[in-house]
């Protein structure tokens, strides 16, 4: 028995070392050394490339490394096994840090004030009000609710919009294809952190930026495939989207010709809004793992239908 470490980028080697100390008793092995096939029973994997997890067949579960899954589920020859994710309190924390300091950013109009202070221009701005202000949050899944939850302190006013219905104290709840536009008409800031499925992709289009009022800011922290780069670019060149604020985009790394990079309004940031430590998710990936070999249910299970 052997658990395959499958990581298609340049920070998987800091977490082979943390899981093999902290189970000695597991034997892990990294894609693409390894060994028999057969012996492969577990599958810790970020972007692995389609259909190579057909070979292993005695795999009894997958585990995304990390909240995201579009990553697995995209991939049509997934085998039909239990599929796991990271819920991280301190991926959380961070990308609601990012969310608070960008939605501050530009209610506050430090944009506008930096550029005076260059200028070396005194000229008083009245300060915003929080209270006649309303925040939108686009996914109200274990992040956004962090979220929301944040940006209340501030006495801004929390909306949020998800598939399905749900209560949550001080958020104005809409829901379903039927609320998307009264949500988006509401929003003076809208923070996108949708998974990506297929039902989301493109959702950030022109008929949904025409359904948020003139001015309102973008924040997106989700995934990049949510936005039509196209719409927005429109979008903000009339002015009818004041700023957007992208950590995420349909192209990573954005190309260095990315209208993106130069445009006035446009903030880019390389998909650091928030990130997991592997002494912080070890554990949980160790559970998934004894809980797999076990018969036992994973912890965050993903429904694959769904996509998160």
């Amino acid at each position: 028995m052997a658990i395959l470490f499958y990581h298609q980028g340049s920070t998987g080697p800091i977490w082979v070392e943390p899981l093999r100390a902290a189970a000695p008793d597991l034997e892990f092995r990294v894609w693409p050394e390894f060994g028999n096939p057969d012996e492969i029973e577990f599958a810790i994997v970020w972007h692995h490339i389609p259909g190579t997890l057909t070979q292993f067949k005695n795999l009894k579960a997958v585990m995304s490394l990390g909240a995201g899954v579009d990553h697995v589920v995209r991939d049509p020859d997934l085998p039909d096994v239990p599929i796991g994710r990271i819920v991280d309190d301190r991926l959380t924390a961070g990308m609601s840090e990012y969310a608070v300091l960008h939605v501050l950013w530009r209610f506050r109009e430090m944009p506008v004030l930096a550029a005076q202070q260059a200028a070396r221009h005194w000229e008083y701005r009245e300060p915003p009000d929080a209270q006649s202000t309303t925040v939108g949050i686009l996914g109200l899944g274990t992040i956004g609710q962090d979220i929301a939850c944040k940006l209340a302190v501030f006495d801004f006013k929390i909306a949020g919009w998800s598939r399905s219905p749900k209560a949550i104290a001080g958020v104005q709840g809409y829901h379903g294809d039927d609320g998307l536009e009264a949500f988006l008409n509401a929003c003076r800031f809208l923070v996108c952190v949708l998974p990506l499925t297929p039902e989301t992709r493109g959702i950030i289009n022109t008929q949904t930026l025409a359904a948020l009022p003139p001015g309102a800011h973008l924040i997106n922290i989700g995934r990049g495939p949510l936005v039509d780069d196209e719409a927005l670019l429109a979008a903000l060149a009339t002015g009818h989207v004041a700023s957007a604020t992208l950590d995420v985009f349909n192209q990573e790394p954005l190309p260095a010709d990315h209208p993106y990079w130069s445009h006035p309004n446009v903030t880019v940031t390389p998909h650091n809004a928030g990130d997991s430590l592997p002494e912080f998710v070890v554990p949980q990936i160790l559970e998934n793992i004894r809980a797999a070999l076990s018969g036992r249910p994973l912890l965050n299970p993903v429904d694959r239908h769904r996509g998160y």
